[in-house]
């Protein structure tokens, strides 16, 4: 087998070896033709850009860019797209690697860096200012704040579909290279073909099967990343300005935002530098959490990957368990009409799960392998946002966002002492992954713990010989990691001086509700939702879901047919998915298909009534959600018909959050921009030109979600502030926050107040206020314009913030289960 491997991969290096020589002289072949005038009047001038680097590096992106696509192929546009952006990327590196600025940011980064490792220090100063200061004394010199000025996305699609064409043309193979019994004929490696997406004819790019046989079979173990996809090895820039933070050379958006959008760095750039000083501080915050690899965890999760996998624990198996595509003729007289139908689908639903099954594997040969790259090291993720202030790490394959293997392998590489609560708050913790108990009290999931703590011992010792216990939870990976971490502190000498890595998560209570109750002070909402003190969490999606039962028993007493067919079959798991997202913005057309979803699941449901009964529980999921939020309601449809009348008005909808992050909505009318190329004539849709109309529906629609994604992010931004304040490692994944078993109580305690301490502010009277001063200043003076009336109904509205409830906020600060 060893032999069959080697011989292939050598192929395949004798093959890129031929295709970078071809690649290498088509380049320069083209540059003369640029060079000598060749240039269409419908062409961008491409030269100058196909000088920014050496030939060979040019090269070296192509043969990147054919690695790194899927055997389905891409679309032309994205793959011109993502080598356009190489280049660019490449080109900024080597501007400031050639400058001096370079010498200087080292210079500075040493000094931070040591400041940095005096962390047991105090210290009054935040990250930010110590970078500060550093850079005030060695003011001489370049500026570090980089002048890349962003390609526009045409040029780099211009560009990247330059190089796409010469792949096309220039990468060829022999078509009897597998089998040389077969006729030997010259054939391309990429070919370009049309195919229709969502109604619309696309350009694609797709590799010959040959080579994606070859690719396949040679299982290389080598994979090429750009550094800026890898977890850094060293600690981040810290943010100090819109423009600088992060990595250290490769340049990054505070704000992540579509290829071409510039509205949202303008409107940062136009804020003053200490009103964003917070949200920069929180940033620096998450990006500082130094991380290690759980080493026994991953080993155990890479023998599983490479024995074929295990769908069951969220392991993707190889292509060679794939099911084998029906293979039939249609003319065939021994096939029925309705059997030649069957096989049509059947072979169509195999071929989208081969397809799917091979994403899956990539994608977890990609987070599996950069965390056996650096398991041996510490490693940091820097972190930026989206437009609503939603915080992220900027690695996108591997880390603490990602699914539960991903999780499950990740520490804190800093480790604390339990100390005499820290066993407790890993056992409620590891009881709280199983998705076991949610209905129960601190104290009886810390009794439940202790009571299978036979079945936790075995899991840690035994994982894949024993009872395996684990794997039946909802979150298994990271209930295997739970269940060695208490394991090891209950064999340690004193628990309580066991030195703990393990990062113990709380989480909202439907988050988006909370701050929806807190916001209309609703007394039923914030109960519901856990804003109050209760003996036993509250559970929203089973109160919804008991709601709707005792609506469907009252129609089923009235002889409505849908209401008796769903008799026993309405949970908690039908309606968790749409509860949690009405809140976001979800239509009853989606949450019906989230419901549609939910049913198809369930064995011994009907199928035949899930149109019918997915239409009925759509109704009756937002009649029960309309009844236990009130204010809910009412200020959603406040934020919405606010969004419309002003998308209506020509403008798009900004806002500012109480943290002093300014925000406007990138949804404007889409436009088509025809772009001509060798290839084919590509028609780019760009739907973020601010000089464009706003899209009214999506601003409309996207405001009440975006709304409280910004008040959301708000809150765990305070809570990182003040946890940094108390000496605590702090992350989160948005509504879910992460700290060591020791500082739990802390943590809770810091969240609660801030929570409390947000919504004492009067958000939706300053909302309004800065409403009416953004949008009321173009009033027509003619009363008798249309658009007179239409101004002042959304001057009224704007001036009309909802009322609010008798729920007192403070009560927050006494909930157990508010974050739990």
């Amino acid at each position: 087998m060893y032999t069959m491997f080697s011989s292939l991969r050598d192929l395949l290096a004798g093959l890129r070896s031929h295709w970078r020589k071809a690649l290498l002289e088509a380049l320069r072949e083209s540059k003369l033709l640029l060079a000598n005038g060749d240039q269409r009047p419908w062409r961008m001038n491409l030269y100058p850009y196909l000088c920014l680097l050496e030939d060979e590096e040019y090269v070296d992106i192509m043969l990147q860019g054919l690695s790194s696509l899927s055997p389905r192929g891409d679309s032309l546009v994205n793959m011109a797209k993502d080598l356009g952006s190489r280049v660019q990327n490449k080109y900024c590196i080597r501007q400031k690697t050639q400058s001096h600025m370079v010498d200087k940011l080292r210079n500075i980064y040493d000094q931070y860096a040591e400041l940095l490792a005096k962390d047991t220090e105090k210290c009054d100063r935040l990250p930010r200012e110590h970078w500060v200061e550093l850079e005030v004394e060695l003011s001489s010199g370049p500026s570090l704040v980089s002048n890349d000025t962003q390609w526009p996305i045409i040029l780099m699609i211009q560009l990247g579909t330059h190089l796409v064409d010469l792949m096309v043309r220039e990468l060829k193979l022999h078509s009897n290279i597998l089998n040389p019994a077969q006729e030997k004929k010259l054939i391309a490696v990429l070919y370009h073909m049309y195919t229709f997406r969502s109604n619309r004819k696309i350009g694609f790019i797709k590799p010959h099967p040959i080579l994606t046989k070859i690719l396949s079979e040679a299982v290389e173990t080598k994979l090429t990343f750009d550094s800026y996809v890898m977890p850094m090895l060293c600690p981040p820039v810290p943010w100090t300005s819109p423009q600088f933070g992060a990595y250290l050379l490769t340049a990054t958006k505070l704000m992540r935002c579509t290829d071409g959008a510039v509205q949202h760095q303008l409107l940062l750039e136009k804020c003053p530098d200490h009103e964003l000083h917070a949200v920069l501080d929180s940033l620096n915050n998450l990006g500082n959490c130094a991380w290690r690899i759980n080493q026994r965890l991953l080993d155990i999760i890479i023998s599983i990957f490479n024995d074929k996998g295990c769908e069951k624990l969220d392991i993707p198996p190889p292509l060679s368990e794939a099911p084998e595509v029906p293979r039939y003729n249609p003319s065939n007289p021994a096939y029925s009409a309705m059997e030649c139908n069957y096989l049509k689908h059947e072979a169509v639903r195999v071929k989208k799960k081969v397809a799917e099954m091979h994403s899956l594997r990539m994608d977890a040969l990609y987070k599996l392998s950069i965390a056996n790259h650096v398991r041996d090291d510490i490693f940091w993720f820097p972190h930026n946002m989206d437009f609503r202030g939603r915080t992220y790490p900027c690695p996108p394959y591997f880390n603490h966002l990602g699914s539960d293997i991903t999780r499950a392998i990740l520490e804190f590489a800093e480790g604390k002492p339990l100390g005499p609560k820290g066993l407790d708050w890993l056992k409620i913790h590891l009881v709280n992954l199983t998705g076991l108990r949610k209905r129960s009290s601190l104290a009886g999931r810390l009794e439940y713990a202790n009571n299978i703590m036979e079945d936790i011992l075995d899991s840690a010792d035994n994982p894949l010989t024993g009872r395996k216990w684990w794997m039946s939870a909802d979150e298994p990976w990271q209930t295997l990691a739970c269940c060695m971490e208490i394991a090891n502190a209950l064999r340690s000498p004193d628990h309580t001086h066991f030195v703990s890595h393990f990062p113990v998560h709380q989480d909202g209570s439907c988050n988006g509700l909370q701050h929806y109750a807190a916001l209309g002070r609703d007394v039923i909402g914030a109960t519901s939702v856990n804003l109050t003190p209760c003996e036993l969490p509250q559970d929203v999606y089973s109160n919804v879901a008991e709601q709707v039962e005792e609506f469907r028993a009252l129609d089923a007493k009235k002889g409505v047919k849908i209401a008796q067919v769903l008799q026993g079959f309405i949970s908690r798991k039908v309606v968790k998915q749409t509860v949690m997202t009405v809140v976001y913005g979800v239509t009853r057309y989606g949450g019906r298909l989230q419901i549609e979803k939910r049913l198809k699941e369930i064995d011994d449901f009907p199928k035949e009534f899930v149109w019918d009964a997915s239409h009925y529980l759509i109704n009756q999921v937002f009649n029960s959600l309309k009844e236990m939020f009130t204010g809910t309601r009412e200020i959603q449809d406040w934020l919405t018909e606010s969004a419309r009348l002003i998308a209506k008005s020509g403008s798009t909808v900004e806002w500012v959050t109480p943290l002093g992050l300014p925000i406007v909505q990138p949804y404007h009318r889409t436009k088509s921009q025809l772009l001509q190329s060798k290839i084919q004539c590509l028609n780019i849709q760009v739907s973020h030109d601010s000089n464009e109309k706003p899209d009214t529906v999506k601003q409309r629609n996207a405001f009440p979600p975006n709304f409280i994604h910004s008040l959301d992010s708000t809150h765990m931004m305070l809570t990182a502030l003040y946890c940094y304040r108390a000496g605590l490692t702090f992350v989160s994944v948005h509504d879910c926050y992460w700290t060591h078993a020791v500082t739990v109580d802390i943590m809770n305690k810091v969240c609660r107040e801030q929570f409390v301490a947000l919504h004492s502010q009067p958000i939706m009277q300053k909302l309004s206020d800065f409403l009416l001063n953004r949008y009321g200043n173009g009033l027509p003076m003619d009363r008798k314009n249309k658009k007179f009336v239409e101004y002042r109904r959304m001057l009224q509205l704007l001036a009309r913030v909802p009322q609010t409830g008798e729920f007192d906020l403070q009560k927050v600060k006494e909930s157990t289960y508010f974050f739990s």
